[in-house]
């Protein structure tokens, strides 16, 4: 079995491989290719926690991937010393059923939620699109930013985090990497951040909309990644009404996330509002960005076709680079 760390991943996975194959994971649940079940959840109400699992099978064109995931969220977790997110991939083949590689999921968790994301932005936002708002600079924040600044031309960015030490943290890091520009501003409140933004990115743990919806200029883009919860909610249900709303997965997003569920419980608007999964776009059964004044709104809270389908692009590459470590199982 090979072992891969959480440094060979990142080395596994770059970026712009990872947005397209994420493509090729939306595209296969949403035309009948995946076996995705809805993912198992446990709480842990001492830690206000949950453990997710997460298995996945995937056919593309030209391929097949098969993994586990088992992923852990739990918020007492930084002030211990410990990462948010924790998680751990078993890839197994799909010819045989093997188990033939463990992977370090907190970073693929990240990376593979952050090119779900790129590829939205990709397909959705503005060719135009010039100005990133990152809301939340955690992990997942930081993929978000490079996923946003890999597939267009950013010029700006914008961080919002309750924890202004934190936003400092990442733009000091994350500034002039790759295709991101030395230009990281921090915002004083989300309003700051979202006026000037043509693509909104947010990840956060938040109860309630990170910004109002007289921020949001028509044109703007929108990739929500936070909301797992039917409690939580990151935009403004005034701003989804008025958007095309995109989801990874119909199943998942409207058993899960507060960001569609608040709204269609208080009447605002019904499940009929949901104009397409992002496979479907993919698959040209529906159009993407159809006016330049048009709000788009990509809902993701995470599928397993997305953990298979990095894990087997991450399986492939390290091979190649002869990364990991190799053990008897």
């Amino acid at each position: 079995m090979l072992i891969l760390s959480s440094e060979d991943i990142r080395k596994a996975l770059p970026m712009l491989e990872v947005i397209e194959a994420m493509k090729q994971a939306y595209a296969s649940l949403s035309s009948g290719k995946a076996d995705v079940p809805l993912r198992t959840r446990l709480y842990i109400p001492p830690q206000d926690g949950i453990t997710l699992f997460m298995p996945a099978y995937v056919q593309t064109d030209d391929n097949e991937a098969l993994a586990v995931k088992v992923v852990s969220i739990f918020p007492k977790n930084p002030g211990k010393g410990f990462p948010l997110i924790t998680a751990a991939v078993l890839a197994i083949e799909p010819q045989t059923g093997r188990a033939i590689a463990l992977m370090e999921g907190g970073a693929i968790t990240a990376i593979r939620t952050g090119a779900g994301s790129g590829a939205a932005i990709d397909i959705l936002a503005r060719h135009d699109s010039h100005v990133v708002a990152i809301f939340g600079a955690g992990a997942q924040g930081r993929t978000q930013l490079e996923a946003a600044c890999t597939v267009r031309k950013i010029e700006r960015v914008w961080i919002f985090d309750s924890d202004t030490k934190r936003a400092e943290m990442l733009a000091e890091e994350m500034a002039g990497q790759g295709p991101i520009p030395v230009d990281i501003r921090i915002a004083a409140s989300g309003r700051e951040a979202a006026l000037e933004a043509d693509i909104i990115c947010t990840a956060t743990t938040a109860t309630s909309p990170v910004f109002s919806d007289e921020d949001v200029r028509p044109g703007t883009h929108i990739s929500a990644i936070g909301s797992y919860r039917p409690d939580m909610q990151e935009v403004p249900a005034e701003t989804i009404l008025r958007a095309k709303v995109v989801l990874d997965s119909r199943l998942a997003v409207l058993s899960e996330s507060g960001d569609l569920l608040k709204p269609i419980e208080s009447g605002l608007f019904t499940e009929a509002h949901v104009f397409a999964e992002l496979g479907d776009i993919v698959l040209g059964k529906k159009p993407g960005r159809e006016s330049f004044e048009e709000i788009t709104y990509f809902k993701s809270v995470g599928v397993a076709v997305q953990d298979a389908m990095a894990a087997q692009l991450a399986l492939k590459n390290a091979r190649i680079m002869s990364l990991g470590q190799e053990i008897p199982f």
